[in-house]
């Protein structure tokens, strides 16, 4: 496999991983392996970063799989738990991350870096979780990016309201960061 592909097919995925095309598929449709359909067709396509989540989280060896460091993108002006939020995913979670104060500056880094996923606090100003979501829903090489909306008591309300619009969990700070870490590492929306 070439180093700079960055979206494969189920057959590339199926030989990356020693497995059969339909056992791809099948994850594909279940959830577990993240990526998007080629519009009209039922052809599937999975992102480099989402296969090396999915292989690291089943515990499937990388054998020599060119991987590119998983990135994340945080949008919150509280520069303090930003800074603790980061600092915890570098450690913990072997991230990248981008922190971002202002939603349009997000919007730039995440075309420019297309990361794992994307963290944000939706109670700022500048932030209108239907749109970004949206934008990023709409853009079929940013499709398969993790959408968390965070916000200071986060009740079960406002987190049903952010996963219609398209978020894929949500987490009330304070929150334990094992809980972002498994929101990050799973397929699933689970918070």
């Amino acid at each position: 496999m070439k180093a700079d592909k960055r979206v494969l097919t189920t057959g590339e995925v199926a030989k990356i991983c020693s497995v059969a095309p339909r056992t791809v598929s099948k994850w594909f449709d279940q959830g577990h392996l993240r990526g998007y359909r080629i519009p009209g067709s039922k052809d599937r396509r999975i992102p480099l970063d989402q296969l090396v989540r999915f292989m690291r989280l089943h515990n499937i060896p990388l054998n020599g799989l060119d991987q590119e460091e998983l990135h994340v993108v945080i949008l919150d002006n509280d520069v303090a738990f930003s800074e603790i939020l980061a600092n915890a995913l570098q450690e913990n979670g072997g991230y990248g991350v981008t922190v971002t104060t202002c939603a349009f500056e997000a919007g730039a880094v995440v075309r420019e870096t297309k990361p794992q996923a994307v963290i944000i606090d939706v109670s700022l100003l500048d932030v209108d979780a239907k749109k970004i979501s949206r934008f990023i829903r709409s853009q079929g090489e940013l499709k398969a990016i993790k959408i968390i909306g965070i916000a200071e008591h986060l009740d079960q309300g406002r987190g049903q309201a952010l996963l219609q619009v398209g978020f894929d969990a949500y987490l009330s700070k304070p929150f334990d960061m094992q809980s972002l870490l498994r929101l990050l590492e799973s397929g699933a929306a689970v918070y």
